[in-house]
């Protein structure tokens, strides 16, 4: 039971690090990707610079006109300069955005063998596999962060089904997921007849992850 133990924690520590090595090779290519096409390329801009027209509800609270930078994009003055500024920060954060996406993923990965490992009756993972979603809320929390607070795009967009359209209507499947594996997660001992549907939340939160991140990168 001990040497069972031992090599799944074993494979599940080399999953992870292998994952946490394709993200941080991730950040080299970043500005290949089509997410970061629309952004600043060699410090140039695009002459047709337009003001925000549309911001995601967390992005208004922060960049909107009654957000933490009030009325950053009400005046024209200096406009150019500092939607410079804002897509450097744009860049910096997206790219953040899928590194903690690749790191999410490979935790996901790492806890389905280990939860695999629980419902076959290996308690004495309970513990680790406690750990480990600890781990990947707080990295999926990262990464939500920098893509939901990045500021906005400065270029408008067509309504055709694009990349990055789908990659955000899985990312609302995904939050979903993430949110019902939690709640489950916490009712579990109470009634373990939900343990199912607490699998399901947590296989439906990771295929739809990893789609969003293929729809990017490819």
């Amino acid at each position: 039971m001990m040497y069972n133990y031992l090599k799944y924690k074993s494979l599940v520590v080399k999953v992870f690090f292998i994952f946490i090595l394709i993200g941080s090779q991730n950040k080299v290519q970043a500005q290949t990707d089509s997410l970061l096409q629309t952004l600043l390329v060699d410090e140039k801009i695009d002459s047709q610079l337009i003001a925000p027209k549309k911001m995601l509800f967390t992005q208004q609270l922060i960049w909107g006109e009654k957000g933490i930078f009030k009325n950053r994009y009400g005046n024209t003055q200096d406009l150019v300069e500092r939607r410079k500024i804002d897509l450097r920060i744009r860049r910096k954060m997206l790219q953040l955005h899928q590194i903690g996406g690749f790191v999410t993923l490979g935790g996901m990965v790492a806890q389905g063998i280990i939860g695999s490992q629980l419902y076959n009756g290996s308690y004495q993972l309970k513990e680790t596999h406690e750990k480990l979603g600890t781990a990947i809320n707080l990295s999926y929390g990262f990464t939500a962060i920098n893509g939901l607070f990045a500021p906005p795009s400065t270029f408008k967009r067509d309504k055709k089904l694009t990349s990055i359209r789908l990659h955000k209507w899985l990312a609302i499947a995904h939050m979903s997921g993430m949110l019902a594996t939690n709640i489950l997660a916490s009712q579990i001992q109470n009634n373990y007849a939900l343990k199912p549907y607490h699998r399901a939340a947590a296989y439906t939160s990771f295929v739809s992850l990893a789609a969003a991140m293929v729809v990017i990168k490819f």
